[in-house]
């Protein structure tokens, strides 16, 4: 037996790659759920139900999935460019701190609440931008594994954010609780639905994924972005400007990771604090894995993960069966997807 290389894998095998590998994780993840002693189809019904039967998990999902969809777009954008950010999650806190930080500027009381959203954004993902750009400044300049940087970066951002809102941004009103000012009024995010928590970013999430699918499909960014993922020599051989591609890669892979932290902080939480993220940041790599790193098949990837989790709550309030089991099939579908992924590569032969 040996494994082949497909001259031209076909299109519907790449499409159908993903759906394989979830359904694949959903058959794994289905056994540990009968070992745990209860029945699979039950399980992953009160799932869809806790996500989706009821106002306030629909809503709750859609919030969930807001965040996933930028960092999975944060990483999606890096990695198709063989630019390896690990650390959307420091970028995350980053941009969130920003917010806070920049919502304490006075001169923003009197400023109209669209500019000052549009502000507090731009302040998110210049945040964001800076974290990812340092790293990659150090692998341009002296060749440093971008993978060990970004990675150890993550540490020093939720360090640096514990060092703020326990000093100069703590808020007076907190009862002695670690977490920044809260947000000016005029910075929240506008509500989608009444009494729910979901929140404009969701359509922000959206309108970013479709605005970064339009640069990789159809601007020369996005062709120089992807020759430089492919086979960066021959692309600087063919004319590529290799360091101002990587540049301009860094910019919108680690905006999108801050612009995530930004809108948490504006649309759900109004503060900042240390566990403000439940590591959406590493879980964007897992989701732009899953949407075989395209900007639209994150929707799907996130909206996937976010109804796990969310749905994994409900399930195990009814069947007793801990709710790690999200984790798992979340991990699960990372795992048959790289199989997937090589198998779209490669074919087995006699």
């Amino acid at each position: 037996m040996r494994f082949e290389r497909r001259e031209h894998p076909s299109a519907s095998l790449t499409l159908l790659a993903p759906i394989g590998a979830v359904l694949a994780a959903l058959v794994v993840a289905g056994l540990l759920i009968a070992i745990a002693g209860a029945n699979v189809f039950e399980a992953y019904g009160l799932i869809l139900k806790g996500a989706f039967g009821s106002r306030l998990g629909f809503s709750e999902t859609l919030t969930r999935a807001t965040p996933l969809i930028l960092t999975g777009l944060a990483a999606a954008v890096a990695f198709r460019a063989r630019l390896w950010n690990i650390g959307g999650e420091g970028q995350f806190y980053m941009g969130a701190l920003a917010v806070a930080g920049f919502g304490m500027i006075p001169a923003l009381a009197g400023l109209p609440a669209p500019l000052v959203i549009l502000l507090c954004l731009i302040a998110g993902a210049v945040a964001g931008m800076i974290l990812l750009l340092l790293p990659l400044g150090l692998r341009l300049k002296f060749g440093v594994d971008e993978v060990v940087t970004t990675l150890l970066l993550n540490f020093v951002a939720v360090l640096f954010v514990s060092l703020m809102i326990e000093g100069v941004m703590k808020d007076p009103l907190a009862f002695g609780w670690p977490q920044s000012v809260p947000v000016p009024r005029e910075a929240e995010l506008p509500k989608l639905m009444a009494r729910t928590r979901l929140h404009a970013g969701l359509v922000i999430a959206v309108v970013m994924a479709l605005a970064v699918w339009w640069l990789q499909a159809r601007t020369v960014f996005g062709l120089r972005s992807r020759a430089a993922g492919l086979n960066p020599r021959a692309a600087a051989f063919a004319g590529v400007p290799l360091g101002r591609t990587l540049v301009a890669v860094a910019c919108l892979s680690g905006g999108l990771a801050g612009l995530a932290g930004a809108i948490e902080v504006m649309g759900v939480k109004g503060y900042v604090t240390t566990d403000l993220s439940p590591s959406y940041g590493y879980s964007g790599i897992v989701i732009a894995m899953l949407a075989n790193l395209n900007p639209i098949g994150v929707i799907g990837a996130a909206l996937f993960s976010a109804v796990m989790f969310v749905g994994a709550d409900s399930m195990s309030r009814a069947l007793g069966i801990p709710s790690y089991i999200a984790d798992v099939t979340v991990a699960l579908s990372l795992l048959t997807m790289l199989v997937a992924l090589f198998l779209t590569q490669y074919r087995i032969r006699r």
